[in-house]
């Protein structure tokens, strides 16, 4: 089982990623039953998946991380709350402002800034 706080991360790093991500959804009923798995645990099973390149149904439930379609599940979810999109941006701004990004070496493409003045066909 993996310690916390887990080798996978840093907890700066959570610090930097727990505020971006959405609160959890309200449980529907009151009864006791399985409570929905920590974001952390959560990220630290993504993280895993997209580090090993292993199938997600394939997470090892040793680690403690859930199963690996409550991982993806929720991969998918702060993917459509704009997190990931957030991170970046945050990690690109404490990178620039500690002065390590060497922009002459970056490149703009489509994906992130509009191309304007194109033809259409």
């Amino acid at each position: 089982m993996l310690s916390w706080p887990s080798p996978w991360y840093p907890t700066r790093l959570w610090e930097l990623i727990q505020p971006l991500l959405p609160p959890p959804k309200p449980r529907r009923f009151r009864f006791p039953g399985r409570k929905p798995l920590d974001d952390r645990k959560a990220l630290t099973g993504i993280l895993f998946v997209l580090k090993t390149g292993i199938p997600w149904e394939d997470l090892p439930v040793e680690m403690g991380c859930g199963c690996g379609m409550t991982c993806w599940r929720r991969l998918h979810a702060w993917h459509q709350a704009g997190v990931w999109f957030q991170l970046h941006q945050v990690l690109l701004k404490k990178l620039d402002d500690a002065d390590r990004i060497d922009w002459s070496r970056a490149a703009v493409d489509s994906s992130f800034a509009r191309a304007f003045g194109g033809v259409e066909g």
